[in-house]
């Protein structure tokens, strides 16, 4: 089986000109956690994860505490915003390297770059490189536990 057969086909994705608060809208709207940043011929040259959108609005003490189990609440920070200047700002200013994947792509393959990279989902492009898929580790991982049921019986 190859990730084509378990990829979402219907997937948002940003082009590279759009805006910090558009990508934050798509992401709120479609309740979504990635967009790929795609060229002006759709090609992937970058990703926007809610967690680099949600970064911006961290305390500036975050990075610098090894254990956050002992704060109870960020206090006045729950209630900040960034600023219009920051949401105006470029999506590239966010986006972060792409890993993707060719639709003929293995799943144990997918997986496993998944799992390097810290991604919970993957883009999938075509051979000539156009964004055309999404999958997720679930959607890769349910495919993986569904070729279980074919195996046999176990002999004891």
């Amino acid at each position: 089986m190859v990730i084509r057969d378990c990829m979402k086909r219907k997937v948002f994705s940003i082009p590279a000109t759009a805006t910090i608060r558009q990508a934050a809208a798509l992401m709120t709207e479609q309740h979504i956690g990635l967009l790929p940043v795609v060229d002006r011929q759709g090609k992937p040259g970058g990703i926007v994860q809610l967690s680099d959108l949600l970064s911006l609005e961290l305390p500036d003490f975050f990075n610098l505490l090894p254990d956050l189990d002992f704060v109870h609440d960020f206090g006045a920070a729950e209630t900040a915003c960034p600023s219009a200047e920051e949401l105006d700002g470029p999506v590239t200013m966010r986006m972060g390297p792409v890993t993707f994947v060719e639709e003929n792509c293995g799943l144990l393959r997918a997986y496993a770059l998944m799992m390097k990279h810290n991604l919970y989902d993957l883009p999938v492009v075509s051979d000539d490189g156009v964004l055309v898929g999404l999958a997720s580790r679930v959607d890769i991982g349910v495919a993986i536990l569904a070729t279980w049921a074919t195996v046999g019986p176990s002999v004891t």
